[in-house]
């Protein structure tokens, strides 16, 4: 499964946004380093199902022909300058990072709390500069571990380039990084590795960072953020969110107060709900930003994070294409995550390895018809896998 971490200084809402995506018991409170120790949840990604398009209406694995992938999920402790000296929980905030796919760097775009997480007075703070630190604190982290190795392994490649670049890639295997994106650095900063000064490695690790940890920004608190704030956050690509409405709607819509989707641009009460007062106040308020910002935009920084950064699509394999059923007669009963250029071959083995071992052939199940096993699949495919494993 996808590992998703999410990111920030402390007390930037970070919480509030793990607790909307997951409804975890996390703990949410105004002061920094609410979160210490790491919470781990699972969130998803929200695609069409295609149920819809192939005339299905017996399809129970969707919701209103929408489908929701489980990723797992990482909200790990907030940062401080200078975290990769070991200052404040840096060490072990930057550990939990090794596994991650991808990274969610939550910002407070209110400018509401200083470099060391502490409450101050709303667009005090440009929520710029966290952007900057935080990059800068993961590439002097990773710049630390390749200068650690680096002079070993120079010696150890006697002048090649490429043994040198392996080398160092199984050096970074425990960060999830590969060869081939160390050579993307590399050649990118057009730095000569083998000669490389502490200033090289750390442009080599901004650029590695970004190629094999992708990175988006959630622009969070977006409904007291002041205007020039969320301006110059989406300069640089950030989603405008509300944690904290997210939060708000899928605890109502647990308790059949009101019906919605995550990522859903609207929402409406059930008829015949009990609303308070001051629930009726606050979903006016959070629908009133909704329509300013175009949703919460929780949903969106997932489905960006994942589709557009990591680069995955999603995927429907079935036993019977005539159906689109397993053997039980669920309809399209698995969604599975793949990276794009997957092959039907790579299903396979994603279903399990001995259907991948076994592999024969594929069925595109909207055609009936065999593909290539270099056939590159594609979002929304719903594919038979013919196997001899059983």
């Amino acid at each position: 499964m996808l590992l998703l971490a999410l990111a920030g200084k402390p007390n930037c809402g970070k919480s509030t946004f793990f607790k909307s995506l997951t409804l975890a018991n996390v703990e949410i409170a105004n002061y920094p380093f609410t979160t210490i120790d790491a919470n781990k949840g699972v969130a998803y990604v929200r695609s069409p199902c295609p149920c819809k398009e192939l005339g299905i209406d017996n399809c129970t694995s969707c919701v209103d022909g929408v489908r929701f992938i489980p990723v797992e999920l990482l909200d790990v402790a907030g940062l401080v300058p200078d975290a990769h000296l070991g200052r404040g929980l840096g060490n072990q905030f930057l550990d939990n990072l090794r596994e991650a796919d991808g990274i969610i760097q939550v910002v407070d775009a209110s400018g509401s709390t200083d470099a060391e997480g502490n409450p101050v007075d709303i667009g005090t703070r440009d929520p710029r500069e966290d952007v900057a630190f935080l990059k800068y604190e993961f590439a002097m982290w990773m710049a630390g571990i390749v200068d650690k190795h680096l002079a070993k392994l120079v010696r150890q490649a006697q002048g090649k380039e490429q043994v040198l670049i392996d080398l160092l890639a199984g050096a970074l295997a425990g960060l999830r990084i590969n060869a081939i994106q160390i050579r993307e650095a590399v050649d990118e900063t057009g730095i000569n590795l083998a000669k490389a000064s502490p200033e090289d490695i750390e442009k080599m690790c901004e650029v590695l960072l970004y190629v094999s940890k992708p990175m988006i920004l959630a622009a969070n608190k977006a409904d007291q953020a002041p205007e020039a704030n969320l301006a110059s956050l989406a300069e640089l690509g950030a989603v405008p969110t509300i944690a904290a409405g997210e939060l708000a709607l899928k605890s109502a819509a647990q308790a059949k107060l009101l019906r919605y989707l995550p990522g859903d641009k609207t929402f409406a009460p059930i008829e015949g709900a009990k609303l308070s007062a001051n629930q009726v106040k606050a979903l006016t308020m959070i629908a009133e930003n909704m329509k300013k910002l175009g949703s919460t935009g929780v949903q969106e920084t997932l489905n960006k994070l994942v589709f557009d950064e990591i680069g995955m699509i999603v995927v429907y394999p079935v036993e019977d294409d005539g159906k689109y059923c397993n053997a039980k007669g669920v309809v399209l009963p698995d969604a599975f995550l793949m990276p794009k250029g997957s092959t039907p071959k790579d299903l396979a083995y994603k279903v399990h390895t001995d259907i991948g071992n076994g592999f024969l052939y594929a069925v595109d199940a909207r055609t009936k018809m065999r593909i290539k096993d270099s056939t590159e699949l594609k979002t929304g495919d719903v594919i038979r896998i013919v196997s001899t494993a059983k």
